[in-house]
Parts: structure tokens; C-alpha cells; sequence
């Protein structure tokens, strides 16, 4: 079939009309896609993969009651630091300092549950807590990551970030609370136990306590060592607790 000059007139405008809708589109869909993956990974770093999926899967729409394990790490002489340096610089101090924790967290299967000034809150759920020692493994990798970039911290800020911690198992009742801004609340004694614990650290002299209750299902014993430093009637609490100081071998 052959076309004639005023058929190939007719015909341009066409074809070019569908190749230019074709490509805008696509490019739309581009933009609207980059837009939405960019949201999300936004999203995931304010507020975390797990209440992103808590949000979609309506998890915690309910309340349920969950057995965790939390560690609470706070930094030595915040107070200290923070007058030192400036409240400018021990901001960024800080942001650098929760960086490079977060590798050790991620990779012991652990969740961020709170900052809370200097101080942060990881949870597991219990069975990847004391899997391969996780939530013990997991202050000594950030003990690591820290003494590897203790020169950086020295260089850029004058000083290196010191911790402590303390880690307990317990049952919790999770659920969402709050109209304007959601989060996952963790309620529980075990929360109030395991901030006097790290707490005690100072008292003991020591950078890490777990209690009893832990020390007792973990399998400290080829890489690490467990030492009883007595029974403690911590504040808030009307029953006696015993704690463990722990150090590599």
C-alpha cells in the first residue's frame, strides 16, 4: 500500500501525538515512583522499617503482650561532654554517635525502640535476643565500632564517647497509642527494671549488667564472662534482683 503525501501529513501528527503521551507518561511514572521510594526510605529513617510495617500490617491495632529482651545504653558524662564542646556540637556528636551503633543493632536482629537524649533503647523479641547471645553481642559491636573510630571522634570533637548499659528480659504489652503522631508503646515492669539496672552500672564500676533472669539463658560461656555481683533492691522495685557484670574472654 502506498501512501501519498497528504496521508503522511495526516498520519505525522498522529504517530507524534501517541510517541509524546507515551513518553510522558513514562516519565511521570518515573517521577511519581522516584517521589514515592524517596518518601518511604524517608519514612523508614524517622520512624523505622518496623512501624512502617506495624502501620501496613495494623500489628499493633490492638494490644497484645509480647515477650522482649531491652538493653538500656547510655553515654558517660553527657552532661560533661555537652558543656565542653557546645550544645552545637554535641548535637552532631550525638547523630554520630547513634550512626554508628546502628550496624551492630541491624546485625544482632535488634530494633531501635527510643532515644531518649543520650540514652538508647534497643529491643529484641526474646527468641533473637538470646539467639547467638545477640543482645550481649550486640554492646560489645558497638564497643567495637566505637574503638574503631575513637581517632575520628578525637580529631572532629576533642572526645570519645564513653557507655554503659543494662539488659533484661521480661513480658510487655505493646500496642499503638497517640492520634497525631502514632508510635508503638511498650509498657511493663521489665522497661522501669532495666533503666535501674544500667543505672547500677556506675555503682558497680562496671560498663555492662544483665540480670539474673538473662544470665541464666544465654550461653555466655565460651565467649564471654559472667560474674555475680550480688542481689540489689533497686529503686522502684519491691523484690531483690541479682546482676551479672559482662566482659569478653
Amino acid at each position: 500500500m502506498n501512501l501519498t503525501q497528504s496521508d503522511s501529513d495526516l498520519i505525522r501528527p498522529v504517530v507524534n501525538f501517541t510517541f509524546n503521551y507515551l513518553f510522558l507518561t513514562t516519565l511521570g511514572y518515573t517521577f511519581v515512583l522516584i517521589g514515592t521510594s524517596l518518601f518511604y526510605s524517608e519514612m523508614v529513617d524517622y520512624i523505622g522499617l518496623r512501624a512502617i510495617t506495624n502501620f501496613f500490617t495494623g500489628k499493633y491495632s490492638k494490644s497484645k503482650v509480647e515477650d522482649r529482651v531491652f538493653m538500656f545504653l547510655d553515654m558517660k558524662s553527657s552532661t560533661t561532654i555537652a558543656e565542653k564542646i557546645g550544645h552545637k556540637q554535641y548535637y552532631q556528636l550525638l547523630n554520630d554517635y547513634y550512626r554508628d551503633m546502628t550496624s551492630a543493632i541491624v546485625s544482632t536482629e535488634g530494633e531501635i525502640y527510643q532515644y531518649v537524649g543520650d540514652e538508647i533503647v534497643v529491643s529484641w523479641y526474646y527468641k533473637k535476643g538470646i539467639k547467638d547471645n545477640n543482645c550481649v553481642r550486640c554492646f560489645f559491636l558497638i564497643k567495637d565500632q566505637m574503638e574503631k573510630r575513637s581517632s575520628s571522634y578525637q580529631q572532629k570533637f576533642g572526645v570519645v564517647p564513653r557507655f554503659k548499659a543494662g539488659i533484661h528480659s521480661g513480658q510487655v504489652t505493646a500496642g499503638s497509642v497517640g492520634v497525631i503522631k502514632k508510635e508503638i508503646l511498650f509498657t511493663g515492669d521489665v522497661l522501669n527494671t532495666t533503666a535501674r539496672i544500667q543505672g547500677q552500672c556506675n555503682e558497680e564500676g562496671v560498663d555492662l549488667l544483665i540480670s539474673q533472669t538473662l544470665e541464666a539463658v544465654l550461653d555466655l560461656g565460651k565467649k564471654y564472662e559472667a560474674q555475680a555481683k550480688g542481689s540489689f533492691e533497686l529503686r522502684g522495685r519491691d523484690q531483690m534482683i541479682d546482676l551479672f557484670s559482662v566482659d569478653r574472654i
